[in-house]
């Protein structure tokens, strides 16, 4: 269940074709006459529309022991990266491990752009304090980029081992670029210490990050046209060693999110935005999770993680236009499996294309190639 609201989004079941090339898909027309009607009706009764609440200030809220563990040493970084909100204790256990070397215990700071729609006020601190080796998990809500300067927030995001990004928005945490957060968070990277988050808190942890600033894209969409105002990036956030060029994504399998994850590498690629002319996808299915280690070993837990590879420029991506892109490596990586995101493999993927926006069929299985040149 999530407990944190994030941006709607209705893609095709997974693995089903786009749009045929004669139209754009139905939905993107929907929205574009819906938005007009609503922009008609605002200046027709402007009294009807409400002002939009005010947004509460900065919350904290701690759990466990008052007083930071006292400690010059740590043994991370570690990470965390989840296909959906909740915290997954099998990789929250493991990093905490990690980061502690298993002696003694760590502090932990969840960082959220809003408050819980229903349930307990702190559902990731609730799980993170029950996992042996945690001294304190602290929640900080923050609503607005200013409240990346809150310098309460900062001195603890500084003084824990681990921060854990909520589900939510990831656009509400791309705006904290720039400001002391940003920071605070590397500098517990710095001391040895790790990062993490599930959802919008997956996505704000890759050095390419899809920032849904404009709306959240569907796979049909993003297939018709790379370039659709929807997608958005956000880069320079954060740059975690041995995680460069990726752009992560969420709830892959469930909402179907092969086809706009394959566009934003080749958009990704297009723009320059990653180095060696390549970039890495990896889309994490809810109720999943990475593992990642400080030599930059992924261990895949609870559900399927997709790692999907371009190494060279679409044959057409242009606005307006249908994306071709031939031959994408992707990898499936089941519970228990790794990827080496230090020493990325060249081999194990599977093949597949997109020829004037349509994909190929079965794109979330194939068989693993073996002899690889």
């Amino acid at each position: 269940m999530m407990l944190r609201p994030v941006i709607p989004a209705f893609p095709a079941a997974p693995g089903q074709a786009a749009s045929s090339a004669s139209s754009p898909p139905a939905g993107r027309g929907a929205l574009r006459l819906a938005t007009c009607l609503a922009a008609s009706l605002a200046l027709l009764t402007p009294a009807l529309i409400a002002a939009e609440p005010a947004r509460a200030s900065a919350k904290r809220v701690r759990l466990g022991n008052a007083a930071d563990v006292s400690r010059s040493n740590w043994s991370g970084p570690a990470y965390t990266m989840n296909g959906s909100g909740a915290v997954v204790p099998a990789t929250m256990t493991k990093a905490v491990d990690a980061i502690r070397g298993s002696t003694g215990t760590l502090d932990v700071v969840v960082v959220a752009g809003s408050a819980p729609t229903s349930g307990s006020a702190t559902p990731e601190c609730d799980t993170i304090s029950a996992l042996a080796g945690v001294n304190s998990c602290t929640t900080w809500t923050l609503t607005t980029r200013s409240d990346g300067n809150n310098s309460a927030a900062n001195t603890d995001i500084r003084n824990a081992e681990f921060v854990y990004f909520a589900g939510g928005d990831q656009c509400d945490y791309a705006d904290w670029k720039g400001t002391a957060l940003q920071n605070s968070v590397k500098s517990v990277i710095a001391k040895g210490g790790g990062s993490g988050g599930g959802s919008a808190g997956h996505h704000i942890n890759s050095s390419i990050v899809y920032d849904a600033c404009e709306g959240s894209v569907t796979s049909d969409e993003a297939l018709y046209d790379p370039y659709d105002p929807a997608i958005t990036f956000t880069t320079g956030m954060f740059a975690w060693p041995n995680y460069a060029n990726t752009i992560n994504d969420s709830h892959f399998v469930t909402r179907g999110r092969m086809g706009r994850t394959m566009a934003f590498v080749a958009r990704a690629i297009e723009d320059g935005l990653t180095t060696g002319g390549a970039a890495w996808g990896v889309g994490v299915e809810e109720g999943g999770s990475l593992f990642i280690d400080r030599n930059g070993t992924a261990t895949v837990a609870g559900a399927d993680t997709f790692v999907v590879l371009g190494d060279h420029r679409a044959e057409r991506a242009d606005p307006d236009r249908y994306l071709t892109y031939y031959d994408y490596k992707i990898w499936r990586l089941r519970p228990g499996q790794t990827y080496d995101f230090k020493n990325r493999p060249t081999c194990g993927y599977y093949l597949r294309s997109i020829v004037t926006g349509v994909a190929d069929d079965n794109l979330y299985n194939g068989t693993p190639a073996t002899n690889c040149a």
